[in-house]
């Protein structure tokens, strides 16, 4: 059930990017016990079509109530790893911060998922991915020349440079913790994380190779030969010829005559050129067009779509009658599933604290410490 069969996570339920890695851990093997507060929190949906909380049990419980507090430092003494995604400070006011749980587990690595990270002015400050990534020049690159910048969706922001971040940092500091035995925070801000994310062009601009005008790049669809071009469908292929053979290919396969790509003067009278090819051809006629080449051109597709490439591979797959993305990346030896649907909050109450040692559950279900749904 994944390389991480065995590691223990006690995740206290935020929102977006924290339960997102929570997830990712959870399908790496890892057992993740989700704390949520009695009645849940936001959700884009019902909670079985909540799909970032799959693969896990989870507990309802009131932190404002102590009884549920000393649960949650009964559980932590039995984990490896914490991750909460409360605002700095909050934690510690419910006597659950770091330094209140390595004193019961000196291992415990805890990890901390925030937008603007535990310090610096804006550490208190609300925010959402677009801020993040808007301070910290991600947003700034995406966009096309004279325009204004692009709205990614909050997959760059929350999911790339937040939750991926976190899962790395708590799996390095797990393996750091195996060598010292000592646990240690791990501070994953997006600010940080996407602007990590951004090395390459901020190399790129130091040689004088980027430019931070946007839409005038090689990469940001300043060059004609990577772009996303529309079909005479309505629909669209995405052409990424970068390399000298691939672009040579690309003219052979449209069958046209192209100015020399290598000077950019020339670049809008091929951007004319390729447009206008483009739009005489469906975007299945193209594929056709395009099959078994290399001239790197793609459909533009939907969400979870059937291509032959995404089916052979199991990309998507059918699960508790819900099309979703299988768990990624693949491991040769210790394979990763999907396990548990999406919970709802406080579904596995009674039975995942009787598992995890926790006594007095009646009490605590009575005393509304406890909630089971």
């Amino acid at each position: 059930m994944g390389p991480l069969q065995g590691v223990k996570v006690v995740e206290l339920a935020g929102i977006g990017p924290g339960p997102f890695a929570c997830m990712m851990l959870a399908e790496l093997g890892a057992e993740v016990l989700r704390i949520d507060r009695p009645g849940g929190g936001l959700s884009f949906g019902p909670p079985e079509l909540d799909l970032v909380n799959r693969g896990r049990r989870s507990v309802a419980l009131d932190l404002k109530n102590p009884a549920a507090v000393d649960v949650v430092r009964q559980l932590v003494a039995q984990a490896d790893v914490l991750v909460e995604g409360f605002r700095p400070g909050v934690a510690e006011r419910l006597g659950l911060g770091p330094d209140d749980l390595q004193a019961i587990n000196p291992k415990l690595v805890y990890g901390r998922m925030t937008g603007w990270g535990q310090d610096g002015p804006l550490a208190q400050s609300a925010g959402h991915d677009i801020d993040y990534i808007a301070l910290s020049g991600a947003l700034h690159l995406i966009g096309r020349a004279g325009g204004p910048p692009q709205v990614p969706s909050n997959v760059l922001g929350d999911f790339a440079g937040g939750s991926l971040y976190l899962v790395i940092g708590v799996l390095a500091a797990l393996h750091e913790a195996q060598q010292s035995g000592r646990g240690q925070i791990v501070d994953a801000a997006i600010v940080d994380g996407s602007a990590h994310l951004t090395t390459m062009m901020l190399g790129a601009l130091a040689a004088g190779s980027w430019k931070q005008e946007r839409g005038t790049n090689l990469l940001d669809t300043g060059a004609p030969f990577y772009d996303v071009y529309e079909t005479s469908d309505g629909k669209h292929v995405a052409v990424g010829a970068l390399e000298q053979p691939f672009y040579d290919e690309l003219i052979s396969k449209l069958g046209i005559s192209a100015p020399d790509r290598n000077d950019p003067v020339n670049w809008p009278e091929l951007r004319k050129v390729l447009i206008e090819t483009f739009l005489q051809r469906t975007q299945a006629e193209w594929m056709e067009a395009f099959d078994g080449s290399d001239a790197c051109v793609t459909p533009v597709l939907p969400l979870a779509a059937d291509h032959p490439h995404l089916v052979a591979r199991g990309t998507f797959v059918e699960k508790d009658g819900v099309r979703q993305a299988a768990p990624a990346p693949r491991f040769s030896r210790t394979p990763t599933s999907l396990d548990r649907p999406p919970a709802r909050a406080g579904q596995h109450t009674r039975e995942a604290l009787a598992d995890w040692g926790i006594t007095a559950i009646d009490d605590l279900l009575e005393t509304g410490a406890a909630v089971q749904n």
